[in-house]
């Protein structure tokens, strides 16, 4: 039976990463905790290891995961291109509960699903899941529960249903406390893609713990300022 192991007693934290990052390096999966829901990890570079993750959700190629990593420069290793907008974006989200979908690097030896070509990435706001990216580099994380069933906001709901499909579990308390009750427990997903077009604009793929306002009015800080710096703005 997979062990569960406390980070907030110093030796479950030591012993608990330690084995999760052996975990992660022969393929397996982890439940970790982010600042929106629980996640469930595996190397984002090991198609055998996202294509477990899939299988223990449940989940088909169509649903590939997103990619969680452990800061913003790891954006553009990740992605061919990157708008300014979602740069501001990025600047007042990150690390934080909002996911960007992107066009994915090209010469990356990865297999999410299928991506049409694009990832999603986030860098969450937890210290306990950034201290493993810091060690694993960019984990394949989708939120730890079986497909049709609520996300899960604790260790606990994640094993019950995962159960010894996963071999490490980390627990880092409830998760989400840090955002109000709102447009959902996940982050905010938001297709960035179509900024790369002229005349293209941002989609919000799902609502999240980032509000559409929230997201509206960095981008519209972004318009002015590139207004002002054209000529374009008032006389």
């Amino acid at each position: 039976m997979a062990t569960i192991y406390d980070c907030s007693d110093p030796t479950g934290l030591l012993t608990g990463m330690r084995l999760a990052r052996v975990a992660i390096g022969r393929g397996e999966l982890v439940v970790l905790p982010t600042d929106t829901v629980y996640g469930l990890a595996a190397d984002a570079f090991s198609p055998e290891a996202v294509q477990r993750l899939l299988d223990a959700k449940g989940r088909t190629r169509q649903s590939p995961p997103p990619v969680l990593i452990p800061g913003i420069p790891t954006l553009d290793a990740l992605a061919e291109a990157v708008p300014d907008e979602v740069r501001a974006l990025v600047a007042e989200f990150w690390p934080g509960g909002l996911t960007v979908i992107l066009p994915a690097r090209e010469s990356l030896k990865w297999d999410l699903g299928d991506t049409d070509g694009t990832v999603a990435l986030r860098m969450p706001n937890n210290f306990y899941a950034l201290e493993l990216l810091s060690e694993t580099g960019p984990l394949a994380v989708s939120s730890a529960n079986l497909t049709g069933e609520p996300a899960a906001t604790t260790v606990q709901d994640a094993e019950r249903m995962l159960g010894e499909s996963v071999s490490v579990y980390l627990d880092g308390g409830v998760a989400g406390t840090d955002y109000d009750a709102g447009e959902g427990t996940g982050s905010t997903i938001i297709d960035a893609t179509g900024l790369l077009t002229e005349g293209g604009t941002l989609r919000i793929v799902r609502h999240g713990v980032i509000s559409e306002e929230a997201i509206n009015a960095v981008l519209d800080s972004v318009r002015e300022q590139g207004m002002t710096e054209s000529g374009e703005g008032p006389s």
